[in-house]
């Protein structure tokens, strides 16, 4: 398992290093930040002056060796727009990320995993029905149109929950289901086919015919099983909502990074962009690393691979 975990490692390493060459020079063809930050009115020379001040004169490669160099060393460099250090302001904002991706996780899970498993043991019943139903409402629609639609009727028709902010319990509510129904909808069709390929399996029928119950076969049996499919799925969609947020955030005035990252592009921040995709690529990566570290722990064969 060892030199299955570096293996791993290691191509994780090679995508960072081409995460950071891609999104480098991705940003700097949106054109030039000198025109953002500099008057109209300024002249010629105090232009150049300015982008010599902040090194938009050097060679792209001179730029991204020194970008390479500070992120070595923990330096991201300072947000143009926000005159502040990057590193700093992507501390502040990653708890807001981090509590909106948690908990439209924890909703997809806690109602994609129950009707998956239901729906599979009775498959064509009312309960499995409304789960196709939520998953393919979940995987069809966009969240950021789910985000629309709930603010009109939660918020503003009903007034239960707050449209927009950070600054009570209830704001999280319609973020994270908006956000969570996408991956609620992959969850509860991949529990539901697992538990319809496993329920057929020799160890069920022997379980069965023990005169084990249906929950104790559920749960000792085939949600034991279905799980090695789930984590893999789940540590994905844990990173996608970390870096997918950005609408939604967008859209109900949270303060996280998809939301700095929106702002930051439409500021031609470099470094900060730079930073946010980092960070945001990291964590990826990281999720996906601890993915495959469960995923080998839980399935023998994955180790000796």
């Amino acid at each position: 398992m060892q030199r299955y975990l570096l293996s791993r490692l290691v191509q994780s390493l090679f995508l960072l290093i081409g995460v950071l060459l891609i999104v480098f020079f991705m940003i700097r063809l949106t054109g030039d930040p000198v025109s953002l930050m500099v008057p109209k009115e300024a002249s010629a020379e105090d232009r150049e002056a300015f982008r010599e001040a902040m090194g938009f004169n050097r060679p792209l490669l001179v730029q991204f060796t020194d970008f390479a160099t500070g992120v070595i060393q923990g330096d991201f460099g300072n947000s143009l727009n926000f005159r502040q250090p990057a590193l700093d302001l992507i501390v502040q904002r990653l708890p807001a990320t981090i509590q909106l991706a948690t908990t439209a996780l924890i909703f997809g899970m806690l109602l994609a995993i129950p009707l998956g498993i239901i729906g599979g043991f009775n498959p064509g019943s009312a309960i499995d029905s409304i789960g196709r139903t939520l998953g393919l409402i979940g995987q069809t629609i966009p969240s950021f149109v789910l985000a629309l639609i709930f603010i009109l009727i939660f918020a503003v028709k009903l007034r239960w929950f707050p449209s927009f902010g950070r600054d009570s319990a209830l704001s999280v509510v319609l973020p994270s289901v908006a956000l969570g129904l996408g991956s609620m909808g992959q969850l509860v069709r991949l529990t539901r086919s697992a538990v319809l390929e496993i329920r057929n399996e020799d160890y069920i029928r022997t379980a069965r015919s023990k005169g084990l119950s249906q929950y104790a076969i559920a749960a000792r049996h085939v949600f034991r099983n279905a799980a090695i499919a789930l984590i893999s799925v789940i540590g994905v969609q844990y990173g996608y909502l970390l870096g997918g947020s950005i609408y939604i955030e967008t859209i109900f005035s949270w303060p996280g990074l998809g939301n700095l990252l929106q702002q930051s592009i439409t500021a031609r921040d470099f470094p900060l962009v730079q930073a946010i995709a980092f960070f945001i690529a990291f964590f990826v990566v990281a999720l996906n690393l601890l993915t495959d570290f469960a995923y080998a722990v839980i399935d023998p064969r994955i180790r000796f691979s």
